[in-house]
C-alpha cells in the first residue's frame, strides 16, 4: 500500500507544471490518475462550468503548450486535437465535487497533499534563501579582511632572486 501511495505521489509531482505564475495541473493528466477518459472529465466539467471559475480552470493557449514541450523532456502531450484545460489548486478541490467515484476521491486526497508539500517546500526555499543572502551580508565584511590581507602579501616587496640550482641547459 505505501509502495503504491509513493508511485502516485511521484505521478502527482510530474503533473504538477507552472502555467501563467501558477501550478496546475492539465486534464489529460488528472482524467489518467482518475481512471476516466479525458472526455468524460471534460464533460463532466462542461456540466457543472458554474463551479470552475477562471482562477480554478482556464484554456491552455497553442504558445503556452508550444513552451510548456520545450520545457518537458519526456512529454506526455500526445496529438491531441483538442484544447487542453489546466485546473489550478482550488480547480483540483472542485473536481472531487464532479467526478464523484472512490478511486476520485482518494487521488484528490493526495493531490491536496501533494499541492500542500510544493508550498510548503517553496516557503522553505525562500526562508533558506534569505538566509543565506544575510550570512553574506553578515560575513562579506570579514572576507573582505582576509582579501586586503592576502591582497598585501601579495604586494609586498620581493624577495631576492635566488639563482636557480641545479642543471641549466
Amino acid at each position: 500500500m505505501r509502495r503504491s501511495v509513493a508511485l502516485l505521489e511521484d505521478k502527482i509531482a510530474g503533473s504538477i507544471h507552472i502555467v501563467r505564475g501558477m501550478k496546475v495541473m492539465f486534464d489529460h493528466e488528472l482524467a489518467k490518475l482518475y481512471g476516466v477518459e479525458t472526455r468524460v472529465l471534460t464533460q463532466s466539467v462542461k456540466r457543472n462550468i458554474s463551479r470552475f471559475p477562471k482562477d480554478f480552470m482556464f484554456l491552455v493557449t497553442v504558445q503556452e503548450v508550444i513552451n510548456l514541450k520545450s520545457q518537458i523532456v519526456t512529454s506526455s502531450w500526445g496529438g491531441t486535437r483538442r484544447p487542453t484545460y489546466a485546473f489550478s489548486e482550488q480547480g483540483v478541490a472542485m473536481l472531487s465535487s464532479v467526478l464523484n467515484s472512490e478511486r476520485a476521491i482518494q487521488v484528490n486526497i493526495q493531490i491536496m497533499r501533494m499541492f500542500t508539500k510544493l508550498r510548503q517546500l517553496m516557503e522553505t526555499h525562500a526562508d533558506l534563501k534569505k538566509k543565506i543572502e544575510d550570512m553574506e551580508k553578515k560575513y562579506d565584511v570579514q572576507f573582505g579582511i582576509v582579501f586586503k590581507a592576502i591582497k598585501r602579501l601579495l604586494s609586498s616587496p620581493k624577495e631576492k632572486v635566488r639563482p636557480k640550482i641545479g642543471f641549466h641547459g
